[in-house]
């Protein structure tokens, strides 16, 4: 990514002035360090540090090694540290508008994740700044296949298979389908799949590759359900008692990161899938009754998504299927 390498030099040039006290924030993030998002990560992090003369300097943890998925928001709401990234429809839990990103079937290309994004990014912003975080970039997942270790052709075939979940979308999924939804973060799906504590997942072709699941899987089934997205947060106090000068190297190394995760993530959906493909496992479209079952699935998780967001979840929906 040569416009990615360019970053420190864009934020070097854009500096206004030095921070009064150089800095040191650690930055937990939940996947390995060669998956995509690390990446991209991992040289923001760069971008900020150099971009600043080293009076912000970002560390990188990968691989949920300082702390785990599910841990990284409240470490960052709570000041344990100041920023790091996380999949906020994992916390649908805790504010239903987070869960925008995983409603099956609504946004299933990239086009149409970046438009619905735009059309939840107010009332996500007051939300995470209701919670003392503040939101630096979002990129996107590529769409997410269904992972099984034998050939599936209806939902009915799924009744019983221990599923990994990693939101309320997927547990919700593993309930409408049978399945028995398994809480498993991203660093531990190797295990879980080799020990059999998990025997299917929806997730992109991305974590597959990562993970190296043609050692325990067998079929990938390209159902494109959604496109769940990371986001990189920094506590809110934390950003505000950056100077100005910090704060717009900081949002321009932000800006190129956006940039260059998006562009990665489209790259990244054809390559990984051919290397499921070529590791040996089924690369495949569903067949047309477990595609129709799944829309029909779909179409009650959606009712269900909005009854609980009511008229804000409504509309981020309406300004979404405003744009189409």
């Amino acid at each position: 990514m040569k416009k990615l390498t360019t970053i420190a030099a864009v934020a070097a040039s854009a500096t206004l002035g030095a921070a009064a006290n150089a800095e040191t924030w650690d930055l937990p993030m939940a996947y390995s360090a060669t998956n995509f998002h690390s990446a991209v990560g991992a040289e923001f992090a760069q971008c900020v540090t150099q971009g600043t003369g080293g009076d912000l300097t970002l560390t990188v943890h990968p691989g949920g090694s300082l702390f785990a998925g599910g841990e990284i928001k409240r470490a960052i709401q709570t000041g344990q540290v100041n920023i790091g990234e996380r999949l906020l429809s994992g916390h649908q839990n805790e504010n239903i508008l987070f869960g925008y990103d995983s409603i099956p079937f609504l946004a299933t290309s990239f086009e149409d994740s970046e438009r619905l994004f735009e059309a939840a990014k107010g009332p996500l912003n007051t939300v995470l700044e209701a919670q003392n975080l503040h939101m630096l970039y979002s990129v996107p997942w590529p769409s997410q296949g269904l992972y099984f270790k034998r050939p599936i052709e209806s939902v009915g075939e799924m009744a019983g298979i221990k599923f990994r979940s990693y939101n309320t979308a997927t547990a919700r999924l593993a309930e409408l389908t049978n399945m028995l939804p398994v809480q498993i973060e991203a660093a531990e799906i190797s295990q879980a799949f080799a020990t059999g504590v998990a025997e299917s997942m929806i997730s992109s072709g991305s974590t597959g590759y990562d993970r190296k699941v043609w050692e325990s899987l067998t079929h990938f089934y390209d159902v494109q359900a959604w496109l769940p997205r990371n986001y990189m947060l920094v506590n809110l106090e934390a950003w505000n008692g950056l100077d100005e000068g910090t704060q717009n190297v900081v949002n321009g190394c932000a800006s190129m990161a956006e940039y260059a995760g998006d562009w990665r993530s489209i790259e990244y959906t054809g390559f990984t899938l051919g290397q499921l493909a070529e590791n040996g496992m089924s690369v495949t479209p569903p067949g047309d009754q477990l595609a129709a079952e799944l829309r029909d699935i779909g179409v009650t998780m959606t009712a269900e998504w909005l009854e609980g967001a009511g008229a804000e979840g409504q509309a981020i929906i309406d300004a979404y299927n405003a744009g189409n």
